[in-house]
Formats: structure tokens, sequence, C-alpha cells
């Protein structure tokens, strides 16, 4: 955990928010040599290590009509 003053903070925010999205640091903030917040990331940024979910409207092509039945030679083995 890094520890900064008040007036370190305000001058570095970007710096210690870029620490903290892409190393995943948190960042104690001291008014006098006492905590008074911390600076983390929030849950819903936290990184599992999983690649986000592909934007899959974009990556399926529909050729045809869904809706029409299938022909006989269409249909799997059990169903026939």
């Amino acid at each position: 955990m890094l520890t900064v003053n008040i007036h370190e903070a305000k001058t570095k925010l970007s710096f210690l928010l870029a620490k903290v999205e892409s190393q995943d640091e948190s960042v104690l903030i001291c008014r006098n040599g006492k905590p008074v917040a911390e600076l983390r990331r929030t849950a819903s940024t936290v990184r599992t290590g999983k690649l986000p979910p592909p934007n899959l409207a974009m990556a399926v092509k529909i050729h045809g009509d869904l809706t029409a039945p299938l022909g006989q030679d269409e249909l799997p083995e059990d169903f026939r």
C-alpha cells in the first residue's frame, strides 16, 4: 500500500489513479501522519484474469430464416 500526504495526493492524483488501475495498488491518504482516506479499485473494476465477454452482436451473422421449419435432412438423427 502506498502512503501519501494530502498535498501529494492532490498534486499527483492522475498518477495515483493510474497506479491503482494498472497495478491494483491501494493508496492511503494521510493528514498530519494520520490516515484519512484510502484510494482503491472499486469491485466493478477489479480484474479477474478473464477476458471480457465479446460483443456478440457484432460477431454473429445470421443467414436464412430462423423461424422457418427444418427439413428432414437438417434435423438431428434422434429427432427424426
